[in-house]
């Protein structure tokens, strides 16, 4: 008698590499996840409670392992198999695609819970301090942040695919955000098409209605450009300035406006996966956006470096802004501060 031995499933062997206790360098960490060692620590101490396996079966992710597979792949915006064959420092076989999206999905949706709490409007106090950082940069006064909208690509939806067609021929979701003088996001705005215009994201907002109610300046104003309606609350540039005063006002409008520019670029170069194509359904790619404007000011408040490498000016659709030609009654504001201020 032949007696059949059933074949054994060969054990999936793993091997965890104690990574943020010295297997990277903090140099290496933030070239490989864009945060240091204390920085992602902290990342797992504001994630734990809501990430952790309460068993081990099916080998289940760590906090530490899925904070670290998301991270990656909001730094290199690779493919999802990808990122799981290259995570080499986690599995001796990699993950799979199926697995770094379940965990990208749970980090990003824990990270966008905390969006309230990260990306908040600033108190009086913090508004006098914007008002006088902004100040030093050009002359500028009573500024406590800077509008403006960008395009992040996303793949062809099923529904509604029109609607995300913007003026450079490309899919992509127009975000709104506003930052103040640390380069911080005070309020970040994801839920508008491509084809929507910037002045019309702004004026359905819920900053609008906040600054709408605000009578008088002890918050301050925010500058936009000429997409935007020159309001009481939101200034714009002249569109054809008319002597040197008016040419000064615009010089000192740009200057000071420029760090939400500045900002996009370096919230693009940190997070790779907002400048290249999100290959997710819209609903999927905000959790994304408003994750990556959490770490952005988690990575601001831990004071993690600047990223190296490929600089992304500003808003690739958005090189030529089209003027705003609807009611303009922040006027006589605009004029007030160019005569004290710019008027030599």
């Amino acid at each position: 008698m032949v007696v059949v031995v059933p074949r054994r499933r060969k054990p999936r062997v793993y091997r965890h590499q104690a990574i943020l206790d010295g297997a990277y360098t903090d140099q290496e960490l933030r070239a490989r996840y864009r945060f240091g060692r204390q920085s992602i620590a902290f990342l797992n101490f504001l994630l734990k409670d809501r990430l952790e396996r309460h068993s081990a079966r099916n080998h289940a992710l760590t906090v530490d392992q899925q904070v670290l597979v998301s991270l990656r792949f909001l730094a290199s915006g690779s493919f999802l198999q990808v990122v799981g064959d290259t995570t080499v420092s986690i599995t001796i076989i990699g993950l799979d695609k199926s697995t770094v999206s379940r965990c990208l999905y749970r980090v990003c949706g824990r990270l966008a819970e905390h969006h309230n709490d990260a990306v908040k409007w600033p108190s009086l106090d913090e508004c006098r301090r914007s008002k006088a950082k902004f100040f030093t940069t050009a002359g500028f006064p009573s500024v406590i942040g800077a509008v403006d909208g960008t395009h992040i690509r996303i793949q062809a939806p099923h529904v509604d695919e029109p609607s995300y067609v913007n003026r450079k021929g490309f899919h992509s979701i127009n975000v709104q955000c506003v930052c103040d003088a640390d380069g911080k996001f005070i309020n970040v705005n994801a839920a508008w098409p491509g084809c929507s215009h910037d002045s019309h994201i702004f004026r359905t907002s819920s900053v609008c209605r906040h600054m709408e109610n605000v009578r008088n300046w002890e918050e301050g104003v925010l500058l936009g450009d000429s997409g935007y309606p020159c309001r009481p609350f939101l200034l714009t540039p002249y569109l054809h300035p008319a002597g040197p005063a008016e040419q000064s006002y615009n010089d000192a409008h740009s200057k000071t406006r420029n760090c939400i520019e500045r900002v996009f670029g370096t919230w693009k170069r940190r997070f790779h996966v907002l400048h290249s194509e999100i290959r997710m359904k819209p609903e999927r790619v905000v959790r994304v956006i408003l994750a990556c404007a959490v770490l952005h000011n988690i990575a601001v408040m831990m004071r993690e470096p600047a990223v190296d490498g490929e600089d992304y000016p500003g808003d690739e659709a958005g090189g030529d802004v089209v003027p705003y030609n609807g009611p303009q009654d922040g006027q006589a504001v605009r004029n007030h501060i160019t005569q004290v201020f710019f008027a030599r």
